[in-house]
């Protein structure tokens, strides 16, 4: 019969004490425990291998409980083991048993414990042990206290590489990229030879920090070491001459590896991605379906946003379906990437196929996925939908806002997004930039400047737009850091005041200060050269767009072209554009090009660009308006008529012309043909007496005619604004 083991006392400490802390998986089969307890744990010293086997079970449970998380139980459980093992008798068991309890202090957070192992491991003499240095190293990096995880390897007298690499690693995940190729020099200094895992970490931090001349250095490390043809290294090497744009020599060392594997493929396409060398990704792309058959989802989502970025819509849809029914796993973003596609070719067929899909593989509660939905019914003419998914976000971020708003804007829906603008702010979301470049246009067509002074970090735009360039100028340079937001906000600014040498001055400003321009900042300086008649620029800057910064030019670009060439008087130039870029042309680029047509008198070529718009049947009704001005002009009125029986038959209606007029107290709207305001024979007389003064000035052109659609019904012309 087995002996009760709460009457077997060891030193102080009672057998049921020790039992209580060994794991539960342990006493599936409690007769055989007690046998062990009433076996082995007799009285302290009568008998030295019951003892041993006593530490060895603590040990095993100490590992258990920290393996679990149980702190409290495990530092219990070391206590024990102190109190039963010698330090120098049992050196490995005190090892281990620390470097569990670090680990585990690592896991749940517990700096001061951690600190206090450390403390106790100095007292025990075990700092410099070969296992707990990497794991003190391990500690402290955890708390990205680096200065400590520095100061235990450097004081360690250990030639494994181990700690260093720790080191290094946490130096290059926390940024600090300097600091780790520093700390690799410090070890070579010190004997310490680099292995396998130091070459990748340190060739990351080069890469980083695009340091060139350094990375040769430990290229040439490399090749007269044992790692010459590791597949990690070599994949490291890649990934930091192309981030560097030293592709040739990637696509060498590429081409010499005996082996590849998808990150060695990924890492070269990748490498011409980030160039905007989509051509060279593409051809890699291919060469890699026919060798490889290591295509995994990040090659696939690279080539298929490649197709984005260079506008081959329809493309990235294709391969899109072809991973699909290849039987390859479709992650959130190769659906965000479709749904993008979809947005820019208003392709909502495909975009709800995409939709059904996320729904079915539970990608629908992403929000950034929610958020590209929301786009692409927006962009699709779908606000309904649109809508109805942004109520379902329960919670929005600024980019789901952004969404919904960038949406009714898009469509003109003004005072939609003027109350959803007001919710966002009542939220407690705070805009950015998207949210302002959305949001300005209905500032600026309500003359709201007041409320834009409210958000003084986001008025460069606001003020420019309002004419007040100075103040947009001052914040501007109050700005302790800019980017190429900031920069492409005061550039469009003073594109919209017509100032486009100011614009190029701040654009080569922008480029002297190593900041990369995007697409939009792009547009921004050709809008503002077309606006001021620079034509040479343009052209200049247009043409350089691709070989110097690396960006295709998308349809915004050639509108800008077309209305540099329009504004110029070079109708030719402008048609050839339209006949050339790869886009179709929208109601809008035709609208701009019928305007340069209309200034210039040229009618046939002005007839050409109506009907173009006209079979687009668009719901702006301005369009329909600038025809009628066309062919009222050129005394074109059967067409005139043709053109006021085609907008009856769309129910097509023109809006009377508003204007938002500061009177002091606050705005007060005008409406064109407005007889209810108290002065408005004073203020028409007022008008008709202005607009006389414009026309001897020369400021109005007295051909160009303004008509409302009621009024080409009765062929009359009137001005229909005043601003105070």
């Amino acid at each position: 019969m087995p002996l009760n083991p709460s009457c077997h006392v060891i030193g102080s400490v009672t057998a049921s004490r020790i039992q209580k802390l060994l794991p539960k998986s342990w006493k599936q089969y409690p007769n055989l425990v007690d046998i062990h307890v009433a076996n082995y744990l007799p009285v302290l010293g009568t008998c030295t291998t019951n003892n041993e086997f006593m530490i060895h079970i603590l040990f095993n449970s100490l590992k258990e409980f920290a393996r679990r998380g149980h702190l409290l139980k495990a530092f219990e459980t070391f206590s024990l083991i102190q109190f039963y093992a010698s330090s120098t008798t049992h050196y490995d068991i005190f090892v281990q048993s620390i470097s569990s309890l670090l680990l585990s202090c690592a896991k749940s957070k517990l700096l001061l414990h951690g600190k206090q192992l450390h403390s106790h491991t100095i007292y025990m003499g075990f700092e410099q042990h070969p296992i707990l240095v990497p794991r003190l190293v391990t500690f402290y990096s955890h708390f990205n206290l680096l200065v400590d995880a520095y100061f235990v390897t450097n004081n360690s007298n250990i030639l494994h590489p181990l700690s260093w690499n720790i080191l290094i690693s946490s130096y290059v995940r926390n940024g600090q990229f300097k600091e780790a190729i520093s700390t690799y020099k410090h070890m070579i200094t010190k004997g310490i030879t680099p292995d396998n895992f130091t070459y990748p970490s340190v060739l990351k931090a080069c890469s980083e920090n695009l340091d060139l001349i350094f990375g040769r250095e430990i290229h040439d490390s490399i090749k007269s070491s044992d790692h010459r043809w590791d597949l990690f290294v070599n994949n490291s090497l890649i990934s930091m001459y192309g981030k560097i744009g030293e592709l040739d020599v990637a696509c060498q060392l590429f081409n010499e590896m005996p082996k590849r594997d998808a990150v060695s493929w990924n890492a070269v396409i990748s490498s011409y991605a980030a160039k905007g060398m989509w051509k060279e990704a593409f051809q890699i792309f291919e060469k890699m379906s026919g060798e490889s058959d290591n295509l995994n989802i990040i090659t696939w989502n690279t080539i298929i946003g490649g197709c984005l970025r260079t506008g081959n819509f329809n493309g990235a849809l294709r391969l899109l379906s072809q991973l699909r029914y290849c039987g390859s796993h479709l992650d959130s973003v190769a659906l965000i990437v479709g749904l993008s596609a979809c947005s820019h070719i208003k392709a909502i067929k495909p975009g709800r196929e995409i939709h059904g899909f996320a729904v079915r593989c539970y990608f629908d509660g992403f929000d950034n996925l929610r958020n590209a939905l929301i786009t692409m019914y927006s962009r699709c003419n779908d606000l309904r939908h649109a809508y109805m998914l942004f109520r379902l976000v329960k919670s929005k971020t600024v980019v789901t806002w952004n969404s919904i708003l960038s949406g009714y804007s898009h469509r003109d829906r003004y005072e939609d997004a003027s109350f959803l603008f007001r919710e966002m702010l009542l939220s407690g979301i705070e805009p950015n930039y998207v949210t302002i470049a959305a949001i300005l246009p209905l500032c600026a067509r309500m003359a709201n400047l007041q409320h834009g002074k409210e958000f003084h970090c986001y008025i460069i735009n606001m003020y420019a737009r309002s004419g007040r360039i100075l103040e947009a100028k001052r914040v501007f340079d109050s700005m302790n850091e800019r980017d190429e937001v900031t920069y492409t906000s005061l550039i469009a600014a003073y594109g919209l005041q017509g100032d486009g040498q100011s614009a190029l001055k701040l654009f080569y400003d922008m480029n002297r200060h190593q900041i990369k321009p995007d697409y939009v900042t792009m547009v921004a300086v050709l809008s503002a050269c077309s606006h001021s008649g620079l034509l040479n620029e343009g052209q200049m800057l247009f043409n350089k767009m691709y070989s110097d910064y690396g960006i295709v030019p998308s349809l915004e670009h050639f509108a800008c072209m077309v209305d540099l060439f329009g504004r110029a008087g070079l109708l030719y130039k402008a048609k050839e554009v339209i006949a050339k870029m790869p886009f179709k042309p929208t109601s809008s680029l035709w609208a701009t090009f019928l305007g340069a047509c209309r200034i210039y008198g040229n009618t046939d070529m002005g007839e050409w660009a109506a009907d173009k718009l006209l079979e687009m049947r668009p719901e702006n009704s301005g369009y329909y308006v600038l025809i009628a001005n066309l062919y009222a002009a050129a005394g074109c009125w059967d067409k005139l008529a043709e053109v006021r029986t085609f907008m009856r038959n769309l129910g097509v209606r023109k809006d009377p012309g508003c204007a938002w007029v500061d009177v002091g107290s606050g705005f007060s709207p005008f409406l064109v043909a407005d007889t209810s305001q108290p002065q408005a024979k004073k203020l028409y007389a007022l008008l008709e007496s202005l607009t006389e003064i414009m026309k001897d000035d020369g400021d109005v052109d007295r051909e160009i005619l303004v008509l409302d659609y009621q009024q080409l019904q009765e062929g009359r012309t009137f001005s229909n604004s005043l601003h105070i």
